[in-house]
């Protein structure tokens, strides 16, 4: 699948999979537009992952490339995504060999490795970013070739001796960048906001639903708008509910939803915590227990070591727990108006500057 891409002299970002992984990338694709009008930019990623739904209305120009991702598969299942790692590294390698681009930029999940492996392979400058507190294979890999390595966090860098690493942040994309409104400035009808993932988050979605009854009863000047993911939408959207609890199977104004939130709840991704800081939010965080090297566990504790959100342990007793911890934060203005407000994020400014300096 493509959008007619041309790759000679282009900056080409890939970066899949997830949102965690994809967002990063577009906001880095953007800042590179606006800082240079002139310079082609191309995205490469996987066939089944969240770009494959968003790069075809984007207007960015893109290959899709048919790659599966490795973790919690069977040997037979890592065995074929091994084979197709291969093959559409193959490919680019064919179309790098005459079109060769300027330099590759990749935010991690398995729709970036292909580009990674082919830039290495022809000799072409690539950089990665790690958002997580626990990098990903693909960059624990490739780091040690990579021009640099742009770390979300600083405990990253300890996981990737002998690579070239600078401190960024996350890049978040362009609505974030503006001044948000204060937290304890919202007034009633007050929002909690859950964000159960681009892709779904089936536990996470379930103890909401249990929860919110009790506390849209208890708490009549709050509403609830939930992200679902499109996997658990079409169930969930026939349950009963309150007649506050809206659902939605993505938000495409995540940054106005924010803002208009007194209250998250999310699991921890990268992207999701930086935007949270972005935004001033207090957060209930809700770690995804499978994710790579529990890197979202480690996320979750680097926001609590921040002041800016509370760590729930996803568990049988989640719907008791998470209700709980909301209920506190909902019936406590004050207490909301203590975290931490936002902060400026320069990450998608620092990673071109640095990008800037090593192509010249």
């Amino acid at each position: 699948m493509t959008n007619q891409p041309s790759f000679k002299d282009a900056l080409v970002f890939t970066g899949g999979g997830t949102g965690g992984h994809y967002f990063p990338a577009v906001a880095l694709a953007e800042g590179a537009r606006k800082r240079w009008p002139e310079q082609l930019i191309a995205f490469v990623g996987a066939s089944r992952g969240i770009e494959a739904q968003r790069l075809p209305e984007s207007g960015w120009p893109y290959l899709l490339l048919d790659v599966e991702g490795f973790l919690g598969r069977s040997p037979a299942a890592v065995l074929r995504s091994l084979w197709k790692l291969w093959q559409a590294r193959r490919t680019l390698l064919a179309l790098w060999g005459t079109d060769r681009p300027r330099a590759v930029v990749a935010t991690g999940g398995y729709g970036s490795g292909p580009a990674v492996l082919a830039a290495k392979a022809l000799g072409i400058p690539y950089f990665l970013h790690e958002s997580n507190a626990e990098p990903g294979r693909l960059v624990q890999r490739m780091a040690r070739h990579a021009r640099r390595v742009w770390c979300g966090m600083a405990s990253v860098k300890a996981r990737l001796p002998g690579s070239d690493c600078l401190v960024v942040g996350t890049p978040v994309r362009a609505t974030f960048l503006r001044a948000c409104t204060s937290v304890e400035s919202l007034v009633p009808p007050y929002r909690l906001l859950v964000l159960g993932g681009s892709g779904g988050a089936r536990v996470l979605n379930e103890a909401v639903m249990k929860a919110a009854p009790m506390l849209l009863e208890r708490f009549p000047d709050w509403e609830l708008l939930h992200q679902t993911g499109a996997r658990d939408y079409q169930d969930l959207e026939h349950r009963k509910r309150h007649a506050r609890h809206r659902i939605a199977a993505f938000l495409e104004d995540v940054q106005r939803e924010l803002e208009t939130s007194s209250l998250v709840i999310s699991r921890s991704g990268a992207s999701t915590c930086a935007e949270l800081k972005a935004c001033g939010r207090p957060a209930l965080l809700v770690p995804m227990p499978k994710s790579a090297g529990d890197h979202q566990t480690k996320n979750a504790l680097a926001m609590v070591a921040e002041g800016r959100a509370i760590h729930l342990a996803q568990t049988e007793t989640l719907s008791v727990t998470l209700g709980e911890a909301a209920a506190q934060l909902m019936n406590d203005a004050a207490a909301r108006a203590r975290f931490p407000p936002a902060v400026r994020n320069r990450a998608v400014d620092l990673c071109l500057e640095d990008l800037e300096r090593r192509l010249h």
